[in-house]
């Protein structure tokens, strides 16, 4: 099995409510069970807005979690900053090639 990335967009009007929120998400989640890391990206051309981008060891253990009791309030600081504007503000992509 490969590799999956996840990918967020959040929208939010103070940059540090965001970087906040951010931060005690990725606190709550530091023992997720095949979550290999997390970034929050920061748009600098185009559109603004921001991009939570984890890390998993495989489809199934980010599936796992997502459908487990605790996937909700450990990430319920970002959810206000969804960007809604977007149709689907998430994607899940597996890693078929890297250098």
């Amino acid at each position: 099995m490969s590799e999956v990335r996840v990918l967020v967009h959040h929208q939010a009007e103070r940059r540090e409510d965001i970087r906040r929120a951010y931060h005690e998400v990725s606190a709550s989640l530091a023992d997720v069970p095949g979550l290999l890391g997390n970034e929050l990206l920061e748009s600098v051309a185009g559109r603004p807005g921001f991009v939570v981008l984890s890390r998993w060891r495989d489809l199934p253990s980010f599936q796992a979690w997502e459908r487990g009791a605790a996937h909700r309030p450990s990430t319920a600081a970002l959810r206000p900053y969804r960007d809604t504007e977007l149709p689907i503000p998430f994607a899940v992509y597996e890693v078929t090639a890297s250098y």
